[in-house]
């Protein structure tokens, strides 16, 4: 249940359904459109140019559709089962089918995912933005010089207790929209900044033709095709954050709408920064394109300042996409270690002591791990793909409730085996280059 704000209870399982076309509806949907973006869009928009290298331009594009469908099926088999059963939270979902061993893997799943996420995001925001590390410097560091105040440590200091623990306080996620559509629009801007530099880079005979098909000299190659599969699903994953938002936003059909919604602004916003990123820096595409930003792409006065936007940008996107993530990381943690308590948001005391250990073991982390990219990537492989479709489709073929039909069980069988199939090549794949058997 969802707390209103005279004390009443709001339902996440409405016993009728109204018309979606009223002015309250669209305001729901769009508050619920903005929440439901922020929580997909996070770090993986700045691998997604990556992808396009590896994949050439047709398959990333078919890869990054063919992902948003089956995200928007996993959510419809979460939806339809919770609006049918008496589950409240996506461990309580997974408890009706599979017990609490379900329910403490999705759990453990969730926070794994979400953790690694914030600590990653700190990392961005100051190691690849504002501080730097190592012979990288820092926007702060470029204006004003190398000083204390404006070192790697005391800057993620900042912006935790000023930036981060003033948002995860919020206790509604609802609260969170505004900031929510200032990050959507952080996240356009940034790919309209990205647009207009390759634009005029066409213009100027800068750029090359990208490949439209994936280059393969031999069978390494082909497998490699593969590592590009974890970076869209992680992109697309924010199954962690569907029943907070529905509970809050309370009309089944509302919240359908606004993740089919969401999936095709999203969708737009992956392949547009994924082209135009493309363009821009060819083969010479980063994993994080912060990176080749850093490495300015021209020498005048305006592109060193298109550079500077590009990276505040997405460094203030991440900002506000962090309370989002520790939200849903901050209850299924309560959920896990007090499965008796009452309601979180009403027990001011264990709030506040759960926000304030996860924003401090987020930034003890980020301080002693200076980059966790390996890290993120198999979580990508395992958690991130447990969490997005492994799980959901588990739920649809045990159903507990009788209401999967025979097309919904193919799609569910359809959505595990590949999952575990792409992510066993991935991790094989990413453990053979590591080892330095990459010719």
């Amino acid at each position: 249940m969802a707390l209103a704000k005279n004390g009443a209870e709001i339902p996440l399982l409405p016993k009728t359904e109204q018309t979606l076309f009223t002015r309250e509806n669209q305001q729901l949907i769009l508050r619920a459109v903005f929440n439901v973006s922020t929580s997909i869009i996070g770090a993986g928009i700045m691998s997604v140019p990556a992808t396009l290298k590896v994949l050439g331009v047709i398959p990333a594009f078919v890869l990054i559709i063919l992902v948003a469908l089956l995200v928007d099926i996993s959510v419809e088999f979460m939806l339809r089962f919770t609006y049918r059963g008496e589950s409240k939270t996506y461990a309580a979902l997974m408890n009706e089918s599979f017990g609490k061993i379900g329910s403490v893997a999705v759990q453990i799943s969730i926070m794994i995912t979400n953790l690694g996420c914030l600590i990653m995001y700190l990392i961005i925001i100051v190691g690849d933005v504002l501080s730097g590390q190592g012979e990288h410097l820092g926007v702060l560091q470029e204006w004003f010089g190398i000083h204390w105040w404006n070192s790697r440590n005391f800057a993620i200091l900042f912006i935790v207790l000023f930036v981060m623990l003033p948002l995860v306080l919020y206790r509604r996620i609802e609260s969170l929209w505004l900031s929510s559509a200032l990050a959507v629009l952080l996240a356009i801007i940034f790919v309209v900044i990205c647009s207009v530099m390759a634009i005029t880079a066409i213009l100027k005979g800068q750029t090359v033709s990208p490949r439209m098909l994936p280059k393969m000299d031999d069978e390494t190659s082909f497998f490699n095709l593969f590592t590009a599969v974890p970076v869209i699903v992680t992109a697309f994953t924010f199954h962690f954050n569907v029943h907070p938002i529905a509970t809050e936003l309370g009309k089944p059909a509302a919240m359908s709408s606004a993740v089919k919604i969401s999936l095709v602004l999203c969708a737009g916003i992956y392949f547009s920064i994924g082209i135009f990123g493309y363009l821009l820096f060819g083969d010479s595409i980063m994993p994080d394109i912060l990176v080749n930003f850093d490495k300015s792409s021209g020498t005048s006065a305006i592109s060193s300042m298109l550079n500077v936007v590009v990276r505040l940008s997405y460094a203030f996107h991440l900002m506000l996409v962090f309370p989002l993530l520790n939200f849903s990381l901050r209850a299924n943690l309560d959920e896990l270690v007090f499965p008796k308590k009452p309601f979180l948001a009403t027990d001011t005391k264990r709030f506040m002591c759960l926000s304030l250990v996860l924003l401090a073991f987020s930034y003890v982390a980020a301080i002693f791990i200076p980059s966790i990219w390996y890290i993120f990537q198999f979580m990508g492989t395992t958690t991130g793909v447990c969490i997005a479709f492994i799980f959901p489709g588990a739920i649809a073929l045990r159903d507990v409730h009788g209401i999967s039909s025979r097309k919904d069980k193919i799609i569910a069988v359809i959505m595990i085996v590949q999952a575990v199939v792409t992510s066993f090549v991935t991790i094989a794949t990413n453990i053979y280059n590591m080892s330095g058997n990459r010719p």
